[in-house]
């Protein structure tokens, strides 16, 4: 079991098997009643080997949606199954309470499953509808919507940099790195998604198509004079978080700086710092685990 969690994950994992010929079954979390592990519309996908990516629950019931998938493979007739509260399998139990319905599909809609593999691609939003077998009687039919993968784009240098590129990939962040310090750059550059940018002085202006409205930007510099021009073509961008590490006092500086270069108290509204949730912290890890929890917190905000 390979426990992937974002959409994009299962669609292009589809994809690649529709690409290969291979069967799979893919399976969808239709409702939810009470407490769960994940959204409802969470993804996963059984193939015919057995092998599952993606998870409905936190362990508690997976194992058994994956019999049931292999055996709906077999069969090739959609399985809609419900757990916890009022289900017939009354030995499986969902500690977090309440009921969890997933809908089991040994044919899904592979032209819908390659398109929305081409919208990820793409950075484009996705929307699939999922629609219960005509026999279950449950008549359920539901649409959800589903964001690209969230993007973390980091310029810095130092040990809170590595830390940040480390901890973001190991959340499931798509990470782009840009970093004056060669040796930075070789310790980490292997997570980032695309090649890394050295930056070889602070007075370049950029163009920054890499932040769409599903990224992060995050300055982390001590030697604040490589900022400046990075800021504001970030803020000429739609990206949803811009945030620089610092003081107070060195973010007054900072917006001071940036006005001086032409930047609206408008745009400087939504530059961010000091980043992180917790303040006054003075280790490498513990500030990039901050300042990923603030960005987490945005895009949970906005996705509400």
């Amino acid at each position: 079991m390979v426990y992937a969690e974002h959409a994009s994950d299962i669609i292009s994992k589809g994809a690649a098997l529709i690409a290969a010929s291979r069967p799979f079954a893919l399976i969808t979390s239709l409702e939810i009643e009470g407490g769960a592990a994940r959204n409802v519309g969470s993804l996963a996908l059984v193939d015919e080997a057995g092998a599952m990516t993606g998870y409905l629950s936190n362990g508690c019931i997976d194992r058994d949606i994956q019999l049931h998938a292999q055996k709906s493979l077999h069969t090739k007739r959609k399985k809609l199954i419900r757990y916890g509260e009022g289900s017939r399998y009354a030995d499986l139990k969902l500690p977090c309470g309440g009921a969890l319905t997933v809908l089991i599909d040994p044919n899904p809609d592979t032209d819908a499953i390659c398109a929305a593999a081409a919208c990820f691609a793409k950075r484009q939003p996705v929307r699939l509808t999922f629609h219960s077998p005509d026999d279950s009687g449950e008549g359920l039919s539901r649409t959800f919507a589903y964001d690209p993968r969230h993007r973390l784009v980091l310029a810095g240098r130092g040990a809170i940099f590595r830390s940040m590129a480390q901890i973001g990939n190991a959340t499931g962040y798509e990470v782009h790195l840009l970093s004056p310090d060669a040796a930075d750059l070789s310790a980490v550059g292997h997570l980032s998604a695309s090649p890394p940018l050295y930056l070889t002085t602070p007075n370049r202006e950029y163009v920054f198509d890499i932040l769409d409205a599903h990224s992060a930007f995050l300055t982390l510099f001590h030697d604040h004079d490589w900022e400046p021009h990075l800021l504001r073509s970030a803020l000429t961008r739609p990206v949803r978080f811009i945030g620089c590490l610092g003081s107070h006092r060195t973010h007054d500086m900072r917006c001071e700086t940036l006005r001086h270069m032409g930047v609206s108290d408008i745009s400087l509204a939504r530059l961010r710092g000091p980043i992180g949730l917790v303040p006054s912290l003075r280790d490498a890890s513990s500030i990039a685990v901050s300042a990923l929890a603030e960005i987490v917190a945005t895009f949970q905000n906005a996705d509400v």
